[in-house]
């Protein structure tokens, strides 16, 4: 039987089944492993070469500084200070509520944590305010999903590991990309807010905005100095995913004194579960990319989207669509090492440039993160609000909306993703 059969068809039906994704990866790799005859010795060693890369350490360095930072207390000082800042304006909360998510992306790199970090604060405070619970949970899913584009990201390190593109440059790259996404989200929730008479907050005085923001400053440099030592040559992405953890230790033992040795070792095991999930996707997703390649399943799928057109662009709405129907049914990692090893020899035949591809690809995963069925961030808003992830659903659409209109503006104009990096020196690095 043709080997693209088991690839596709079999993992489809583990996944109805309701197999973890993980292991419906692993146990069809394996299978076409055993199956076609590759020889089972390889999975070890395939095992340990999806992980075993120096730039995969920042992800479970950059978990655990997000973990950090959220439990000593900065996620509750950025909303604080944004909510004196954001002040009587129709949907205040709503607001900040996307604010404080696109700059908490920029510690956490992770959509999943930064819904959590900001659900868990947000969501209750806005239901005390009388904004409907689903409107809460799709908001903070969606403005969530804008961690994974803004720099420091997960994803981007993914990316740049199996495509071999420079991280920092895709970092850089995601900067303008992903405000513009969180911007497209504050049109629909300022616009529902005052249909529904979300009313906003007292605007701040002048003595108490100063005050938040002494009590918000450390949360604020947080990005800054993460970013600002990366650009500036000082060290590494994985590096900086070290220095974040020592920051945020810092802040919740010295600045803030919000942390205990026993609530950092309960930190600790949380940061490994989530680093182990991750990681194991990684892992078994790459086995599988491994085993679809050497079979020459992808070459074979990747020649046959070429015939689809010669038109570049009809081609990259064909791939936009395909991405945005699997980011509603697979996880992003997954979705990297299952479908870029079809896509780079497309990018390869129309000249895509990698960081401008790469930044698309991530945005539109991002929508895929909130977006039903599987939509991970929903999950989490919905669990924290107390609502069925069916009563949010139809609360998404308006923010699927605004973040495809942020991707057609980034499909349409690159420059928006490398005006940056060219401008620190980073292109072609």
């Amino acid at each position: 039987m043709d080997p693209s059969f088991w690839l596709f068809f079999a993992f489809l039906v583990l996944l109805f089944l309701g197999v973890p994704i993980a292991v419906a990866l692993g146990a069809v790799a394996v299978f076409m492993i055993w199956h076609f005859h590759l020889g089972i010795p390889v999975v070890s060693s395939n095992f340990y070469a999806g992980i075993a890369k120096h730039p995969l350490l920042a992800i479970p360095f950059f978990i655990l500084a997000g973990m950090i930072l959220e439990r000593c207390g900065v996620s509750q000082r950025l909303v604080n200070l944004a909510a004196l800042l954001v002040g009587s304006i129709p949907g205040g909360l709503a607001i900040v509520a996307v604010l404080v998510c696109v700059f908490f992306g920029g510690v956490s790199g992770s959509g999943p944590a930064d819904a959590a970090a900001m659900g868990a604060v947000l969501i209750p405070a806005m239901a005390r305010k009388n904004y409907g619970k689903d409107f809460s949970a799709a908001l903070i899913a969606a403005g969530g999903s804008t961690a994974i584009v803004v720099p420091p990201s997960i994803a981007f390190i993914l990316y740049g590991v199996i495509t071999t593109t420079s991280v920092p440059a895709l970092f850089a790259a995601g900067v303008f990309p992903g405000v513009l996404a969180g911007l497209s989200l504050i049109l629909p929730a300022y616009w529902i807010s005052k249909r529904r008479g979300y009313v906003g907050e007292k605007r701040g005085t002048f003595k108490e905005i100063v005050h938040a923001f002494k009590e918000a400053f450390w949360g604020l440099a947080a990005p800054v100095v993460i970013l600002g030592g990366i650009y500036g040559g000082v060290f590494t992405a994985t590096e900086a995913a070290v220095i974040a953890v020592f920051y945020g230790l810092f802040l919740g033992f010295v600045v803030y004194r919000t942390l205990s040795l026993k609530s950092f070792y309960q930190i600790l095991v949380d940061a490994a579960l989530s680093s182990s999930v991750v990681l194991l996707i990684v892992a078994l997703a790459g086995l599988y990319s491994w085993a679809g390649s050497t079979l020459g399943v992808m070459e074979k799928i990747a020649a046959s989207l070429l015939t689809l057109s010669h038109n570049p662009a009809v081609v990259l709405l064909l791939v936009n669509i395909l991405l945005f129907i699997a980011g509603m049914l697979l996880d992003a990692i997954s979705i990297y090492y299952v479908f870029l090893p079809i896509l780079l020899p497309v990018m390869a035949h129309f000249g895509w440039d990698p960081l401008w591809f790469g930044v698309l690809m991530t945005l539109n995963l991002a929508i895929g993160q909130f977006t039903p069925p599987v939509a991970v961030n929903l999950y989490v808003t919905t669990n924290l609000a107390g609502i069925p992830l069916e009563k949010a659903s139809l609360a998404t659409l308006p923010f699927i909306a605004a973040m495809a209109l942020a991707l057609l503006m980034v499909a349409l104009f690159p420059a928006l993703s490398l005006w940056l990096p060219k401008l620190w020196g980073l292109y072609g690095s």
